[in-house]
C-alpha cells in the first residue's frame, strides 16, 4: 500500500527520551488531568480528534461523520500545485480515516451520504494523481472507493440511481482508472440483477 512519504531526518535527532520522559510525566497524573488534557487537544485538532473518536469507537452523530469524512478527503487529497509532475507527499492516515468514517457511514445506514462523498473524493482524489508523478496514493483511494462500491452491490436502491452513481463516478475521474473495473462490474451486477 502507498504510504506517505516521510521527510527525512538528521540521525542526531532522537526523540525515545522525550517519549520516555513524556510518558513518566503522564503517569504522574491524575485521571481527570488526562481526560481534560486529551479533551483540549482534540477541541484543537481534527485529525487527533477523529483518530481518538475512532480508537475508542465513540458514537458520532451522522452530519458530524459526514463533516468530520469530508475534512479527511480535503486533509488526504491536498498537495501544493508546486510539487505537480513529482512523487509529493501526501496523508495517507488521512485517507486512512477517510475509509473508515464512509465505513461507519454504511453501518449506520447513510448510503446516500456516503455515496455523494465517494464522488467528491473520485474527483478531487483523481486530481491529486493526475497532478502527480507516479500515482502512489491511487491504491489509497481505490480502498476508500470499494467501501462504498461492495455497499451498492447488495444492496436495494433503484436501479437508476445506482448506475447513474457509476456514471457519475467514471466522468468524475481524471485520469480515467481508478476502480473502473469495480464499478464497470457493479453496473454490469446492477444492469443483469434488472433483466
Amino acid at each position: 500500500m502507498s504510504k506517505r512519504r516521510l521527510k527525512k531526518v538528521p540521525k542526531s535527532v532522537k526523540t525515545t527520551g522525550s517519549v520516555e520522559g513524556l510518558r513518566k510525566a503522564l503517569a504522574r497524573c491524575r485521571e481527570d488531568e488526562l481526560v481534560t488534557l486529551l479533551i483540549e487537544l482534540a477541541s484543537g485538532d481534527h485529525r487527533i480528534l477523529g483518530q481518538l473518536t475512532s480508537r475508542f469507537e465513540v458514537a458520532t452523530p451522522p452530519e458530524e461523520l459526514v463533516g468530520a469524512t469530508r475534512q479527511a478527503i480535503a486533509d488526504a487529497t491536498d498537495f501544493d500545485e508546486r510539487d505537480a509532475n513529482h512523487n509529493f507527499d501526501y496523508d495517507d492516515e488521512a485517507y486512512g480515516e477517510a475509509r473508515r468514517n464512509l465505513s461507519r457511514l454504511l453501518d449506520l445506514d447513510q448510503l446516500p451520504a456516503a455515496m455523494k462523498l465517494a464522488l467528491e473524493l473520485m474527483k478531487e482524489g483523481s486530481r491529486q494523481v493526475e497532478m502527480s508523478d507516479e500515482g502512489l496514493m491511487t491504491d489509497d483511494i481505490e480502498e476508500c472507493l470499494t467501501v462504498v462500491i461492495k455497499t451498492l452491490g447488495k444492496c436495494d436502491l433503484p436501479t437508476g440511481k445506482v448506475l447513474a452513481w457509476c456514471s457519475a463516478m467514471l466522468e468524475n475521474d481524471r485520469v480515467k482508472f481508478i476502480c473502473h473495473r469495480e464499478l464497470k462490474a457493479l453496473r454490469q451486477h446492477v444492469e443483469a440483477s434488472t433483466s
